[in-house]
C-alpha cells in the first residue's frame, strides 16, 4: 500500500497548490458574481451556498453581449487585438526560432541569452520603455521624420489601436519564441535529410516536413501567449488608456474598482473564463489526437 502511494504522493504539493490558488479563488469569483449587493453600504456580498445564488447580474451581462451592445464591442475588440497580435508574434517569432534551431551555430548561446534577458525585466518596465519610444519626441517619431515617412510627430499614445497591438506583440513575443525553438530543435535532422534525398527543395521540405512537425509547438506557444493576452489590462492602460481601445481586462479591472459593480466584473470574468475554456478544450483535443496518430518509433 505504501509503495503504491509513494510516487503519487509527489503530486500532492502541486495538487494542493492548484486547489488553494486556483479552485478556491475561482469559487470566490462565482460567489461574488452570483451574490448580492448590500443595500446600505453598496458592497458586494458573496453568497457561498450555490442554492442561494442569484442570476440577475449574469443575465444582464449576457444581455449586453448581444451584437451592438457595449460588452459585445469590448469582447469583439479584445478577440481582434489578440488575433492580430498573435499573428504578428508568429510572423516575428517563428523565423527567429527556426534560425536558432536550424542555422545558428556559434552564436546560438549568445542569441538565446538575448531572448532570455527580457524575462529578467518587469513587464511593466518594458511597457514604460515602449512609452518612451512612442512619445511625440521619442525615437520612433524622430526616426520616421528623419527618413521622410512622417512630416510631423504621430500621436502613437493617443488611443491608437495599432499602438496597443504593437505593444502586445513586443511584450509577448519572447514567450512564443522559446517554446517554438524547443519544438523545432527536437525535429531530427535525418527526417529533413530524407526529404532532401527524395528530391524536395528546401522550401518544399519546410512546408511539407518542418511545418507539420512543428504544428503542435505552434499551437502550444500560441495558447501560452493568447490566454494572458485576453486578460491583459495594464498594456492598454499604459500605452493608450482610451475607452476606444478598451479590452475586456480593462473592463473587469474597472468594475472591480467600483463598489457594487464588482458583481458585474465577476460575471465578466466567468464569461471570459468560459470562452477561454472552449479554446483550451480545442487545444487539448488537438494535442491528444496528434499524440494518438503519431507512429511508434
Amino acid at each position: 500500500m505504501g509503495r503504491r502511494l509513494f510516487w503519487p504522493s509527489f503530486a500532492f504539493p502541486g495538487a494542493a497548490w492548484l486547489v488553494v490558488l486556483f479552485l478556491v479563488p475561482t469559487y470566490a469569483v462565482l460567489a461574488v458574481a452570483f451574490g448580492r449587493v448590500d443595500p446600505i453600504f453598496n458592497n458586494p456580498v458573496p453568497v457561498w451556498e450555490p442554492w442561494h445564488w442569484q442570476f440577475q447580474t449574469m443575465r444582464s451581462v449576457l444581455d449586453e453581449l448581444r451584437p451592438g451592445h457595449p460588452f459585445w464591442t469590448v469582447y469583439a475588440r479584445t478577440f481582434a487585438y489578440v488575433a492580430i497580435a498573435l499573428a504578428g508574434c508568429l510572423a516575428i517569432g517563428y523565423p527567429v526560432a527556426y534560425y536558432l534551431a536550424r542555422h545558428a551555430t556559434r552564436t546560438k548561446a549568445f542569441l538565446l541569452v538575448l531572448l532570455i534577458i527580457p524575462f529578467w525585466v518587469s513587464y511593466l518596465m518594458r511597457m514604460l520603455a515602449w512609452v518612451g519610444l512612442l512619445l511625440p519626441d521619442g525615437l520612433v517619431n524622430r526616426t520616421l521624420m528623419d527618413v521622410g515617412i512622417l512630416s510631423q510627430p504621430h500621436g502613437w499614445l493617443d488611443g491608437q489601436s495599432s499602438s496597443v497591438i504593437l505593444a502586445l506583440i513586443y511584450g509577448y513575443v519572447p514567450y512564443l519564441i522559446l517554446p517554438l525553438y524547443a519544438t523545432l530543435d527536437r525535429i531530427e535532422r535525418h527526417v529533413l535529410e530524407a526529404g532532401r534525398d527524395l528530391g524536395a527543395s528546401p522550401f518544399s521540405t519546410f512546408v511539407h516536413v518542418t511545418l507539420p512537425l512543428s504544428r503542435n509547438g505552434i499551437l502550444a506557444a500560441s495558447v501560452l501567449i493568447a490566454l494572458p493576452m485576453f486578460g491583459d489590462y495594464y498594456t492598454n492602460d499604459v500605452i493608450s488608456g482610451s475607452p476606444q481601445t478598451s479590452m475586456i481586462g480593462n473592463q473587469i479591472n474597472l468594475f472591480f474598482q467600483g463598489g457594487p459593480q464588482r458583481t458585474v466584473g465577476a460575471a465578466l470574468v466567468i464569461v471570459l473564463s468560459a470562452l477561454l475554456a472552449v479554446l483550451m478544450s480545442y487545444y487539448l483535443w488537438v494535442t491528444v489526437r496528434a499524440s494518438r496518430s503519431e507512429p511508434a518509433l
